[in-house]
């Protein structure tokens, strides 16, 4: 089964939502979220990303920083600018964009069910990152960003989401092209419906924010650790998260860029990757319309680059995902570069930024050749994740990206 539990959220004002709500603390840079706040000191990044308050140089995850973040978020309360609602309740959420849209249910997810792999994941996560948002969370005393999940679209929930969801939203506004509309859903019936329904559920899925579930994990063991009267009902048992039909959810694609050529030329490495691709120059940018199809852009040119059958696992439901087909057939027989995760002479462009963002990251010299690669498929994502795999680092990039600030689940 799969449980969901209302909570008493911490919310902006609604004529304050679109001022405070903010990206999560990973989408932006330091340099990009200080500029932000320049223009809107109501930021929820003022605590998701509070080193915008300090000199250039601070840690981005020093001890500091978090406590400024905890400051910032009680000035939020105290002045208030977001109040936490009076009764548990779960919240609908719906964001348009391009012409789409999607709805999900924001409530807290079971920390047992994820340990245990109910809720399942896709990626592996880095030790440091982990402890650096588990200390976030322990110092501000919240999630402040919500975990995306996925479930398996079907109609009875999808149905109710919908009687639910009325025709005024408590809050809505536009940020960055999105339209977001939130519903407070507070009513007994309505909540028990919603919890008979989710609890038929086998499974739920991540589909981004693997390290905010791991942090979560680990604030709940720390805080197990310190309560000698633990009983697994504490909020620290739960963590934040907004539920969607995979119907609804759209993936980009995860580009890559290399800034040498180990060692070598690019018409060495051409000639070394013929025994694995079907190899052509192209008039255009490349956007690859297979998994195994990949657009390469170096020296001013374009070039399709199409593995061979045979070179890859299509039996696999990780094997045949575009970036771990391009990390077995060209980045390491060719590049060298064993580990994605490691190799600094490898970033990762959103698909949000477009193929001419990787033509002018590598015309401006710092990098060598950029790669595009094709979208995953969520029913591609659910299958890894079935299978008990793990894909490549940075190989989906959802939009739209859910807020931060939006939804605050406090510890209790």
């Amino acid at each position: 089964m799969s449980v969901v539990r209302p909570f008493r959220g911490l919310r902006p004002r609604p004529e304050l939502a679109g001022q405070i709500a903010a990206p999560p603390y990973d989408v932006l840079t330091s340099d990009e979220a200080r500029e932000r706040v320049k223009n809107n000191p109501l930021s929820f990044l003022r605590v998701n990303k509070s080193e915008v308050d300090f000199p250039l140089d601070t840690p981005s995850f020093s001890r500091e920083v978090f406590l400024k973040g905890k400051k910032n978020l009680e000035a939020f309360i105290t002045n208030k600018q977001m109040v936490q609602d009076q009764k548990s309740s779960f919240y609908l959420h719906r964001l348009e964009w391009r012409g789409e849209s999607m709805t999900g249910l924001v409530a807290l997810c079971s920390l047992d069910e994820y340990e245990s792999g109910v809720i399942k994941k896709h990626e592996r996560t880095r030790p440091d990152k982990v402890n650096d948002r588990a200390e976030h969370m322990m110092t501000v005393g919240a999630q402040v960003g919500p975990v995306m999940l996925a479930f398996r679209t079907q109609n009875e929930i999808a149905n109710l989401i919908d009687d639910l969801r009325s025709d005024s939203p408590d809050t809505e506004f536009v940020s960055e092209d999105v339209n977001h509309q939130v519903w407070m859903i507070d009513n007994c019936d309505a909540i028990d419906r919603l919890k008979s329904a989710f609890a038929k559920l086998p499974s739920l899925y991540i589909a981004d924010g693997h390290h905010r579930s791991e942090s979560a994990s680990e604030v709940r063991r720390r805080k197990k650790a310190e309560n000698l009267n633990h009983t697994g009902n504490e909020s620290y048992n739960y963590f934040l998260c907004e539920i969607f039909p995979s119907s609804q959810m759209r993936i980009m694609p995860y580009y890559r860029i290399v800034s040498d050529f180990n060692g070598t030329k690019l018409d060495t490495l051409f000639g070394k990757a013929q025994s694995s691709f079907e190899m052509s120059e192209s008039k255009k940018a490349v956007e690859p319309e297979a998994n195994n199809v990949f657009g390469l852009f170096s020296e001013g040119k374009w070039y399709k680059l199409e593995a061979k059958k045979g070179t890859f696992d299509t039996s696999s439901p990780t094997g045949s995902i575009g970036s771990a087909i391009l990390e077995e057939t060209f980045f390491k027989p060719l590049l060298g570069i064993q580990d994605i995760r490691k190799d600094s002479r490898v970033e990762f462009v959103g698909g949000i930024k477009g193929l001419a963002e990787l033509e002018r990251l590598v015309n401006s010299g710092k990098y060598k050749m950029a790669f595009s690669v094709h979208p995953v498929t969520v029913e591609q994502l659910l299958k890894v994740a079935d299978a008990g795999q793990i894909m490549p680092p940075k190989s989906t990039w959802f939009e739209p990206k859910l807020k931060s600030g939006l939804i605050v689940h406090l510890f209790e």
